[in-house]
């Protein structure tokens, strides 16, 4: 009896314990759109063993969430039509219950359209362009996992506003394609548009015109630019052979993810012109996003090399490296989880995606890299960092200074040197005027000068119209017949114009 007593309660704690762990059992489908093309630092090669290494963490943990089985289909994306197409052909059957990526803007817009029209919480470490952050209608699905470039720009507002500096000159390779750098300044200039910005254009077919580009920055203080290594060390170049990096002037390179669209910081290339280049290159500062290092980060980063290595890929030997999006996708893992166990404690179902997507805003998490602070739209706070030649012989870089966007708080480290972003020679103190006046001081000699001026100017003024009024009056009375039927045909004819201009 004692035995079958014992036996009852064992079973009795069995069923009860998925109710007091919280555990709640759930398949979910999940549709990932990644590129096969390893060109892209967002590419399936790189990011999908993120994926897959969060899901089975979220399994394994034996925690709350360790319910939820996530079924995984990962689908070609290749930043134009493809991921819409997808879409649309597999909801024929079963819509998912989640959508991760698009990366790429234009094949993001269609789908995440598409997606808040069927009510499937998208998430994707891309997207970052300023038009994404109206969620009122057609993007009201979409959370941005990693920062957009409207984020970015509030480094360079912080920046702007410590050294008050008014103007600047956006110069951006465009490939009309992608666009990732034209999307990329956009943020700059949709943030500052108290600041008085210019924008000048890069085609990427066409060859580098390095003197209308500096022709333009004569009327700015700051140079921010997008765009290719190669063409960022021209610049820079031809900046130094005119003298424009003497601290007239302040460079910046927008570098967030070290891929080939936006270069790599390197000055090196071997040639005739390293000394120059280095030289010049002490005059540009770069803009990048910050590195955490924790302990599970660190594990993190050497499970997804040994991934890369046991799937073979040797055509990419950077796929092991954890960029932003490799990172993003696994904390969208993460974020999702936690959103959905928080619905269905409160009764929702997983088809809720309006409600899944609302407890995924203004939240922070831990994610692998550290944490992650979602705003009230959607979008994760950035955390960035500035970067300047500190050893000018060497021509190495240092973070000099660090931003958070939850705070909005600007962290200057102890290598950051205030004369390097100091403008040189843009503002000259005017010289004091000598003081010639009999003891009367400027001010009161000016104002008796004036005052004689305008005294004789309305004598002669009035005697010129005592002499012509009479003449004036007797022309009047002559006239007005004349006058009043032209000025009628005058308004005619302005309606007529207004009207068919129409």
């Amino acid at each position: 009896m004692p035995y079958l007593s014992t036996l009852c309660v064992y079973y009795f704690l069995m069923l009860l314990s998925p109710v007091l762990t919280n555990t709640i059992t759930e398949d979910i489908e999940v549709l990932v759109f990644l590129p096969q093309n390893n060109s892209y630092p967002f590419s399936h090669t790189r990011v999908s063993p993120a994926i897959l290494y969060a899901q089975q963490r979220l399994k394994t943990d034996g925690g709350q969430y360790s319910g939820f089985r996530f079924n995984i289909h990962f689908e070609n994306s290749n930043c134009f039509n493809d991921a819409l197409f997808v879409l649309v052909d597999r909801s024929c059957g079963r819509k998912p219950d989640l959508i991760l990526g698009p990366v790429c803007e234009y094949e993001a817009a269609a789908v995440v359209r598409l997606a808040s029209h069927w009510d499937i919480p998208v998430i994707s470490a891309g997207a970052l362009a300023a038009g994404f952050s109206n969620k009122n209608a057609e993007y009201s699905h979409l959370t941005r996992i990693a920062p957009s470039y409207v984020k970015m720009a509030e480094t360079f507002t912080a920046v702007f506003e410590h050294f008050s500096w008014r103007s600047a000159l956006l110069v951006y390779e465009d490939d009309k394609e992608e666009r990732n750098c034209y999307f990329t300044l956009e943020g700059v200039y949709h943030l500052m548009a108290d600041f008085n910005i210019k924008t000048y254009a890069v085609s990427q077919e066409d060859r580098l015109d390095t003197d209308d580009i500096l022709q333009n920055i004569h009327d700015t203080e700051v140079v921010i630019m997008c765009m290719g290594a190669d063409k960022i060390r021209e610049i820079m170049l031809a900046a130094h052979r005119r003298r424009l990096t003497n601290g007239n002037y302040i460079f910046f390179n927008v570098e967030l993810f070290n891929a080939s669209s936006y270069g790599n910081g390197s000055w090196k290339r071997g040639d005739k012109y390293d000394n120059d280049a280095r030289q010049a290159f002490a005059s540009l500062n770069i803009v990048t996003l910050l590195r955490t290092v924790k302990p599970d980060f660190e594990n993190f980063s050497v499970e997804m090399k040994k991934a890369v290595e046991k799937a073979g890929f040797l055509d990419c030997k950077d796929c092991g490296n954890v960029n932003m999006f490799v990172e993003g996708f696994h904390d969208a893992m993460l974020l999702y989880a936690i959103a959905l166990h928080e619905a269905m404690k409160n009764g929702y179902s997983k088809n809720n995606g309006s409600e899944i997507t609302s407890r995924m805003w203004n939240r922070t998490f831990e994610g692998i890299a550290g944490q992650v602070s979602m705003d009230v739209n959607g979008d994760r706070n950035g955390d960035f960092s500035l970067m300047a030649m500190t050893n000018v012989e060497a021509g190495t870089y240092e973070v000099v200074a660090n931003y958070f966007g939850k705070n909005e708080t600007f962290q200057l480290l102890p290598a950051f040197n205030a004369d390097h972003f100091t403008l040189r020679g843009r503002h000259k103190t005017h010289t004091e005027i000598p003081d010639k006046s009999c003891g009367l001081g400027v001010s009161a000699l000016t104002g008796v000068i004036v005052g004689a001026v305008l005294g004789t100017a309305m004598l002669i003024a009035f005697y010129f119209f005592r002499k012509n009024y009479r003449i004036t009056i007797e022309r009047r009375t002559h006239s007005e017949e004349c006058d009043t039927g032209k000025h009628r045909q005058l308004r005619e004819d302005s309606i007529r114009s207004h009207f068919s201009a129409a």
